[in-house]
């Protein structure tokens, strides 16, 4: 067996140069106009292309801490085969294209390639020609892989191989991975309230994460448009200001499976009590699981005011006892099965259906997601020893019964 390699760097740096790619690609459309959009892994690891049509294709290269370019570096030279072909399909000089080369690394001090900085060193008047510089390099080279390289940029006339060097840009000393989110949250969500910037960037970066996919299977076919960030990232915000809070449980479900025949916690119990239907029930452990969870999440977070939930939670209890009350209003203690039945189904399909619609039932003004109000009924119906909330009018009577015999 040959021996391990000692390179720290080579599965590593490759493995996060992946990750790097949507996570770099984000922050350079923030940095550009709105107007920009990019794609990813189409002409290079990003295209770039701004509202008159240029075309930028830029190569990233995530490498280890104290990495060099070179005269000869393969990071340099593999790009430039990429940009070869490129420029050859559009056209050579008639191509509306640049080539940038985004790296963690840092141009040696000796290299020709500081020449393609964005801010070059000064040259003598009788400084050499980049062409010549490049063919120099090269000759220097018996890679395989850079002769092949040298054989197709030689097959470009002079002023082509001007044209070509011209538009390269080489941006050195760029940020590492794990640098990029807080590039992010302090340059570019600035207007956020900085308790909420973290939330907001995950948010941000799952959504981001998502479309990069649906580009990369072939879900989305358009590219993606620096407008759609900005429309995003001020759609997160708004759900952290004070009158509203972010619904991040929409459609979420939980782990295991749902049963509804025999799922034994009490908002359960009370719904098979009054006779509700398997699919229903389902339907409200689903409420009580994403409200469960919405919860956690704003409390993680601390977005909720001293007292708030409890506060919330007692306006709830009131105006279900409210419509109780009328709902139950005739009943007496001879009342027929039937009709104690009937009205606890009544008093349920208030909750389920309708109370949704009341902004007196919401938490905060603009929070208009059902399952908030919905899920928040099944949460005070499964309150222990009893229930807050009940919707068969026996039910608080006799639920030590019911429950023993549901467990």
């Amino acid at each position: 067996m040959g021996e391990a390699s000692t390179d720290q760097y080579s599965a590593g740096e490759q493995g996060l140069g992946y990750i790097y790619q949507p996570r770099f690609a984000l922050l350079r459309l923030l940095q550009l106009p709105e107007s920009t959009s990019v794609l990813i892994e189409k002409d290079d690891d990003l295209d770039f292309i701004d509202k008159d049509g240029v075309k930028t294709l830029a190569s990233l290269k995530h490498k280890g801490v104290g990495d060099r370019l070179t005269d000869l570096s393969t990071d340099f030279w593999k790009s430039v085969r990429i940009w070869l072909a490129r420029y050859n399909r559009d056209g050579r000089s008639e191509a509306s294209l640049r080539f940038f080369l985004f790296s963690t690394g840092t141009v040696s001090n000796t290299s020709f390639l500081r020449r393609f900085l964005p801010e070059p060193p000064a040259e003598d008047e009788d400084a050499v020609s980049l062409s010549q510089l490049a063919a120099d390099a090269l000759a220097k080279s018996e890679s395989k892989l850079i002769g092949e390289i040298a054989v197709e940029f030689h097959k470009l006339n002079d002023d082509e191989k001007d044209d070509f060097l011209s538009r390269i840009v080489i941006f050195d000393g760029g940020p590492r991975i794990e640098d990029v989110p807080s590039i992010i949250k302090d340059q570019h969500m600035r207007s956020i309230r900085r308790e909420n910037r973290d939330a907001i960037f995950e948010r941000l970066e799952g959504w981001w994460n998502d479309t990069i996919v649906n580009l990369l299977v072939g879900k989305r076919a358009d590219a993606i448009v620096g407008y759609e960030i900005s429309d995003k990232l001020s759609a997160f915000s708004e759900e952290y200001k004070s009158d509203n809070l972010p619904i991040t449980f929409r459609g979420k479900v939980p782990a295991g499976e749902i049963d509804a025949d025999n799922d034994p916690r009490l908002f359960v119990v009370q719904l098979r009590e009054i006779g509700i239907a398997s699919n229903r029930i389902r339907n409200a452990i689903l409420d009580y699981y994403r409200a469960f969870e919405q919860r956690s999440s704003w409390a993680r977070q601390n977005l909720l005011v001293s007292g708030e939930m409890e506060e919330y939670e007692d306006r709830l209890v009131d105006e279900w006892s409210r419509y109780r009350d009328v709902v139950f209003e005739e009943l007496d203690t001879e009342s027929a099965d039937s009709v104690l039945l009937e009205a606890g189904k009544a008093l349920y399909q208030w909750a389920d259906l309708e109370s949704g619609n009341s902004s007196t039932l919401r938490i905060r003004e603009r929070v208009t997601e059902p399952y908030v109000v919905r899920g928040g009924f099944h949460i005070l119906a499964n309150n222990r020893p009893l229930p807050r909330i009940y919707w068969h009018p026996r039910f608080l009577s006799r639920v030590g019964q019911l429950l023993g015999a549901a467990e």
